[in-house]
């Protein structure tokens, strides 16, 4: 005897757990959306970018003069600051030149004092050369005179011969002494010349060896090279005995003033302004959150300013989404900050609301 199927009426539906089920998915799918909604709205104007990196103006270390190296005061990763000693070129070549040239400039400024003493002298002797030639020329006025009246009182008979050809002797003496005095101011005025060129050459002497004396002074101080800035000493590449030329990379000086330069696409920028404010993340210290603000955005793409700018005139022309630099400065750093080297990367995010 076969047992009867069990009519529909039998077996009961289970409506009110479907309808559950339902709500549930219903309020899931509600969920979803109010947060997707929230974080819509939370990030809209956050533009961020992980194509982003600390920077730094680092300077190079480098001589100014060829030679060898005697002392190297700085390790790697060391704290210097601007005017630390960092290295010395052995200075003896240099020392020998800066000692000849403050010799010459002794014998060049004694050369000098002696052709101004001796331009003393000469205008000395001119001044008393024009006086000798005063005193000859009112003696000669003199005997002139004294001439004319002998002359006449020989024609009224009241002096003799003799008397006049004394008056005559002492006129031609006098014309002669005058004469004499009259080249003796000549000589001597050629004499006052020569001196003064000798001095006028002697003062170019003198400026030339101070001119020759700053130099090697300059090249003596090139011996000792200085640290440019405050900062980390990084690369170093030179130690004492090493020979360096002019221009050699001895170590390179990375300072405490850092910023960031973020790579944002052309299509993030629209309401990007200098001065809105950025939280700046770095990826070697996760826990670490700093803020910032936009200082500047480049005018133009890192493409174009790149070595070989890409020539878009050719055919086979493939639009892509530029990428514009845009300069970060950090606000005020914690004292107890770690380090931030060039190259970093980092996550800025700038509020562009």
């Amino acid at each position: 005897m076969s047992t009867p199927a069990p009519s529909p009426e039998s077996s009961p539906e289970p409506k009110p757990k479907r309808r559950l089920q339902r709500r549930y998915f219903i309020a899931i799918f509600a969920a979803i959306a109010v947060v997707a909604l929230l974080m819509y709205f939370l990030n809209r104007g956050m533009e961020s970018t992980d194509d982003a990196f600390v920077e730094a103006h680092i300077l190079q270390v480098s001589p100014q003069i060829a030679g060898q190296v005697s002392k190297v005061y700085v390790d790697d990763n060391q704290e210097v600051k601007a005017g630390d000693l960092l290295v010395e070129i052995d200075p003896r070549d240099n020392q020998a030149v800066y000692d000849s040239a403050s010799a010459n400039l002794a014998s060049a400024e004694a050369k000098y004092a002696q052709a101004q003493a001796q331009l003393s002298i000469s205008e000395a002797a001119l001044q008393q050369a024009k006086f000798e030639v005063e005193n000859a020329q009112a003696n000669a006025d003199n005997t002139d005179k004294e001439l004319k009246r002998s002359q006449e009182l020989r024609t009224r008979g009241v002096i003799s011969q003799q008397d006049l050809d004394n008056a005559d002797t002492a006129q031609r003496t006098a014309k002669a002494t005058l004469d004499g005095r009259n080249k003796r101011v000549i000589a001597a005025g050629a004499e006052v010349t020569m001196n003064q060129a000798a001095v006028k050459s002697g003062q170019a002497q003198v400026e030339l060896a101070k001119a020759m004396l700053e130099t090697a002074r300059l090249r003596l101080s090139y011996n000792k090279i200085y640290a440019p800035q405050d900062g980390r000493v990084t690369r170093k590449n030179v130690e004492p005995g090493n020979y360096v030329q002019t221009g050699s990379a001895l170590m390179a000086v990375v300072p405490h003033d850092v910023w960031v330069v973020a790579n944002y696409k052309e299509t993030q920028l629209d309401h990007m302004r200098n001065g809105q404010p950025v939280e700046i993340k770095v990826d070697a210290y996760p826990a670490l959150h700093l803020t910032g603000r936009v200082e500047s955005i480049q005018k133009g793409t890192g493409a174009r300013f790149s070595l070989l700018p890409s020539e878009n005139a050719t055919g086979n022309y493939v639009k892509v989404v530029q990428r514009v630099p845009v300069k970060i400065v950090f606000d005020k750093l914690p004292t107890d900050t770690p380090i931030l080297a060039p190259g970093m990367s980092v996550i800025p995010v700038v509020n562009t609301r």
